[in-house]
């Protein structure tokens, strides 16, 4: 089993990425795990937000392994709490690999979509894709640590 958290765009902040980098280091304890970047072209920043969506997509959809799980983090999926999280995550780890993919400032092409099994979503709340990518290797790290009764989450 293998969990890929692919990402469109490199993170700018130097203090995020030392924050999203401790928490990999920490999951890959308990699970393969890597972080990969999707670098477009400079050429995309010229494009209207729905060539660029696909442009995106594209480079998104050569990245996923065929057979795999790909679910996107996605401002209309289902929500969870800390404990349903890795409850599910616990589900999902019964699949060859998983691809956790957030898109770029538009979202994601139909293309995506149509390749996604499921869609997450981590807040209400809009926030930077560089703040997600945080977020969401905390939340993923606080699943492992709840399944494997380790004292990081309080409840």
């Amino acid at each position: 089993m293998k969990i890929v958290f692919l990402n469109i765009g490199l993170t700018d902040s130097k203090n995020l990425l030392t924050l999203v980098n401790d928490y990999e280091s920490r999951i890959i304890r308990f699970v393969n795990f890597q972080i990969e970047y999707i670098v477009p072209p400079r050429s995309f920043g010229k494009l209207k937000p729905t060539a660029l969506k696909r442009a995106e997509g594209e480079l998104i959809l050569k990245k996923i392994e065929s057979g795999s799980r790909v679910i996107l983090l996605d401002e209309a999926g289902k929500q969870f709490s800390s404990q349903e999280f890795a409850h599910y995550l616990q589900r999902e780890l019964m699949n060859k690999t998983i691809y956790f993919v957030t898109g770029g400032a538009y979202g994601f092409s139909d293309e995506v979509y149509s390749r996604a099994d499921e869609k997450i979503s981590l807040s209400n709340m809009t926030t930077t894709h560089q703040l997600i990518r945080l977020f969401f290797t905390e939340q993923l790290y606080r699943a492992f640590t709840i399944l494997k009764n380790h004292p990081y989450h309080n409840e």
